[in-house]
């Protein structure tokens, strides 16, 4: 085990009745190996959580230090574990014959490996594919859910990008494959204003100018995974409070789409965050901290100023997966 110290954050002024929770811990990282698959945890441990650790798995070009703005708003309350799975970050690549499935599975072996019974699931974009299916196969793990950025069937927009994609990043043109990138996960900037556009639009592509011959192999890999096996499998979903959030002028993964997801899983909620798109975590950071941590924690979602008004989508409005 690599331990690795973070800034101890001041806790949240508490309310009434909550107790107040300890400064969060040095960060622990923890190695571990999955069917024969090296891959990496990182635990921030709370002495006097609110909540169920909170496990957040995040986007393919996210690793599990994308996490660590967010911690100042989530540490205080909880334990936040993160992680990089087999063929993601720092991890072993994985074949793309290795399906969702055992991603899922990954997941669940973490936990048993770090002692953890149960979680509070977080997952974003991509990691929103493996988090359900993680929740499908091993319900007894999962105390509540929030999705964001989300969707049950593969983005048209996705789906006629990934092989043109592929091709420029297998042939080494990294600066055509960044520009391809950050058009597909941002919004064209007439569809409405969102916070922080222009600088997220130029830290997406210094991430994807900067990445190494092997991230690029993991992405040409991750983007057959997701083609070959697809991203939805219509499996029941544990009946826990869940929520589905996404930024309102998304043009990846749409809010009609969120809609959708919501509608897959009993009772959950669905709201857009205003002044964003696909990467409403980046954009807005603290507002979407505050929403996890809301729902987390039990506390009213509902008219927030950041948000639209919560829906409860229908489960009829759910079309067939494709």
């Amino acid at each position: 085990m690599r331990t690795a110290v973070i800034a101890a954050q001041a806790p949240p002024r508490a309310e009434e009745s909550r107790p107040v929770p300890s400064a969060p811990k040095p960060a622990e990282e923890r190695d571990l190996v999955f069917g024969g698959f090296r891959y990496t945890c990182r635990i921030v441990r709370q002495g006097a959580p609110q909540t169920a650790p909170l496990l957040l798995l995040g986007g393919s070009s996210q690793n599990r230090y994308s996490w660590q703005s967010h911690e100042k708003w989530l540490a205080p309350l909880c334990t936040l574990i993160t992680v990089d799975l087999p063929g993601y970050g720092s991890s072993d690549f994985l074949p793309a014959a290795y399906d969702i499935d055992f991603l899922g599975d990954a997941v669940q072996h973490m936990l048993t490996e770090i002692g953890v019974p149960e979680v509070n699931l977080f997952g974003g974009c991509f990691g929103e594919v493996v988090g359900l299916r993680f929740a499908q196969r091993h319900p007894e793990s999962v105390r509540r859910i929030v999705f964001a950025a989300a969707a049950i069937r593969l983005p048209e927009l996705y789906s006629e990008a990934v092989p043109r994609l592929s091709q420029t990043l297998a042939r080494g043109d990294i600066a055509q494959a960044a520009d391809g990138l950050v058009r597909l996960f941002m919004s064209n900037p007439e569809a409405g204003k969102v916070r922080r556009h222009a600088a997220v639009a130029r830290l997406l592509q210094h991430q994807f100018m900067n990445q190494t011959p092997e991230d690029i192999r993991k992405a040409v890999e991750h983007n057959t995974r997701l083609v070959t096996h697809g991203c939805y499998r219509p499996l029941p979903v544990p009946a826990v409070p869940s929520l589905v959030f996404t930024g309102e002028y998304d043009t990846l993964c749409t809010p009609q789409m969120g809609r959708e997801l919501a509608a897959s899983m009993p009772g959950a909620l669905f709201t857009t965050v205003k002044e964003a798109d696909h990467l409403v975590t980046v954009e807005r950071r603290q507002e979407s901290a505050d929403l996890i941590a809301r729902f987390c924690t039990d506390r009213p979602v509902d008219d927030l100023p950041y948000c639209t008004p919560v829906e409860v989508p229908h489960p009829g409005s759910a079309p067939a997966p494709a």
